[in-house]
């Protein structure tokens, strides 16, 4: 259980899970820097909160920029969209009649990506309401501005373990304050942050290797 002043954000978890370096810049550091890939996102983003709080369309209730935390991740966050689905197996809403099963979607504003930090993020969305709710949600759905379409996802108990897991590992370096050293891979070039990085010189030589290697003669 964490104290509320201890809390990291939620949407911090993506940033984690594509590059732990990137994280730690822009939230221990609290450094920051857009480019045309981070403006689009805020932009889809704001597009998807730009409508009433609360839509009620029959069997479906659909809440916008819902507030969500959890203790035992000691996280906080926004919900893109979170859908009530009208259910015997649900739970009871205030002003509302009958039994309500929660259901998180996110907003992305790009395609399905190859690693799985949407998917743990939304896992994350649904473990905070889970325990704000008292309830079970077994699944959500990411949605892809760049297809228009949704792709469901399961919360397995695997994908529970490593949110929980990507969890502890940012309160640990958060309380160290250690921002982790580079490791470049293909998505760097793409990073909005990559002039505060500079993962180039990463692969620049060590003052001891550059020695070792001027006195072999190689």
């Amino acid at each position: 259980m964490y104290l509320e002043e201890d809390y990291l954000m939620l949407s911090g978890l993506q940033h984690f899970v594509f590059c732990r370096r990137q994280w730690a810049l822009i939230h221990i550091e609290q450094q920051w820097s857009e480019n045309e890939r981070t403006i689009d996102g805020q932009l889809f983003h704001a597009a998807a909160h730009n409508k009433e709080k609360i839509e009620k369309r029959g069997n479906l209730l659909i809440t916008r920029g819902l507030h969500i935390k959890s203790s035992q991740l000691g996280m906080s966050g926004i919900c893109d969209v979170v859908e009530f689905h009208k259910s015997e197996n649900g739970i009871s809403l205030s002003s509302y009649e009958g039994l309500w099963e929660p259901y998180p979607v996110e907003y992305k504003k790009g395609a399905p990506k190859e690693h799985d930090a949407d998917e743990l993020q939304l896992c994350g969305q649904a473990i905070c309401l889970e325990e704000m709710l008292l309830c079970r949600i077994p699944c959500g759905s990411l949605f892809y501005g760049e297809n228009r379409r949704r792709k469901k996802v399961e919360f397995t108990e695997q994908l529970r373990e490593k949110v929980y897991d990507m969890a502890a590992e940012m309160h640990d370096l958060w309380k160290k304050g250690y921002t982790p050293k580079v490791k470049p891979k293909k998505g760097c070039s793409a990073c909005s942050l990559k002039e505060i990085c500079v993962p180039k010189l990463s692969k620049a030589k060590s003052v001891e290797t550059y020695i070792d290697y001027t006195l072999s003669g190689r």
